[in-house]
């Protein structure tokens, strides 16, 4: 374990404090980093030992110097600080380090805590969940963070969702051959692109008011009427989609509900002829903590104008595109069709600052006496729970698993 402060203080502080690990991320083209040397700082004068892997925040443009100033200790070998940390804190859930060949849960122990976006309804992490639990690990899901006024400081979904909205967006523009704003020319006027915006949560106002701002003819749609609203201050048109409110919203009126596949069919028919006329379709439509629902179809991709865009932000939770490639962009039925998964990654420097003080506000409320306690009648630790003690505990993921099998 290569270090960069003298190994005597290093054992002495490993003796008395909790120890927390901050890894490179492993994952391509993910260039954030779960703390920054003002997150790591606020560890430090806490008593805790930071451990940051040797060039973690290079790619967001935190310094290694940066990190030693705060307090932080250095390590080049990710395993060293796997092995000694109680905490670990990452952006992307656990993935093969190929430089160590050797899968990240591998070098886990158990009771170790690991804080980071898991996502454990997907599909995709069904498989990884379930060897976090076989490892014991205590894992802690930060798309599972409750959006109640008390949460609101750690909320990484939401701040990751607001990076998304913007890039995203900014993807699709980049991506249509087309002017965005009416445009005035010698030989006449061309007409502003289309843009439909399908949820209008934290993500899908940021992407309405980054199209709109660039001159675009917005439309949104969402199933809550509160988000409707919201949308329409910001400019957008708003599309009915034909789902009573008293269906449409949870019982505590936070969030979006699970829809029945026939609501599902009443909303997709609302959404037919605005989606075929569009060059944009930005979806972001999400039920927290299970797989987002299937919004856009394949006969409904295949409608859509040659040259048109869709950008699947919801890919995380399976993707509201029944054909969205997970983590890539590929053409499909003359679409582009953008399932990427660090959107946010695009915009590192930013992105980096608000998803480390969501994770160190985080850490700080489950911890008690310089140590974590969970306790699980609070609804934020009963949220944000996935594995503990050898099982699943995420209703979400076990209900998906279920499905699943």
């Amino acid at each position: 374990m290569a270090e960069k402060k003298p190994a005597n203080k290093m054992l002495l502080i490993m003796e008395e404090n909790m120890i927390i690990g901050i890894l490179k991320e492993i994952m391509q083209g993910e260039r954030r980093v779960a703390g920054t040397p003002e997150t790591v700082k606020k560890m430090v004068e806490t008593g805790a030992a930071v451990l940051v892997e040797t060039k973690a925040g290079d790619a967001s443009f935190y310094s290694d110097d940066a990190y030693l100033e705060a307090g932080a200790i250095l390590v080049d070998d990710p395993e060293a600080i796997y092995e000694r940390a109680e905490v670990i804190l990452k952006v992307k859930e656990p993935r093969f380090n190929h430089n160590k060949n050797k899968h990240e849960i591998d070098m886990m122990h158990p009771g170790q805590y690991l804080i980071t976006f898991i996502h454990p309804a997907a599909p995709a992490n069904h498989e990884l969940v379930s060897r976090m639990a076989e490892k014991g690990i205590i894992g802690l899901t930060l798309d599972g963070v409750p959006r109640i006024s008390r949460a609101q400081t750690m909320d990484a979904l939401s701040s990751m969702s607001a990076c998304a909205g913007y890039k995203g967006m900014i993807m699709a523009i980049d991506e249509i051959s087309k002017f965005v704003p009416p445009m005035a020319s010698a030989v006449g006027m061309l007409r502003p692109a289309t843009v439909l915006v399908v949820g209008a949560g934290v993500a899908g106002l940021r992407a309405v008011a980054t199209a709109k701002s660039l001159g675009a003819a917005v439309y949104a749609a969402d199933i809550r009427p509160e988000a409707c609203e919201q949308a329409k201050s910001l400019g957008a048109r708003i599309i009915d989609l034909g789902v009573p409110a008293a269906v449409a919203v949870s019982a505590d009126r936070k969030y979006a509900s699970s829809l029945s596949e026939e609501w599902l069919t009443v909303e997709r028919k609302n959404l037919e002829e605005k989606i075929a006329q569009a060059d944009i379709v930005f979806l972001s439509a999400l039920v927290p903590g299970k797989l987002s629902p299937i919004i856009v179809t394949e006969t409904m991709v295949k409608a859509m104008m040659p040259g048109s865009c869709i950008v699947d932000i919801s890919i995380d939770q399976g993707g509201n595109c029944e054909i969205t490639p997970p983590g890539a962009k590929e053409i499909r039925h003359g679409v582009m069709i953008i399932g990427i998964k660090n959107i946010p990654g695009m915009i590192p420097t930013s992105s980096t600052w608000m998803f480390a003080h969501n994770v160190y506000n985080l850490l700080t409320y489950i911890t008690k006496k310089d140590k974590i306690e969970l306790d699980i009648n609070d609804e934020i630790v009963a949220s944000i729970l996935v594995t503990k003690d050898g099982k699943i505990l995420h209703a979400g993921a076990l209900e998906a698993m279920g499905a699943s099998q």
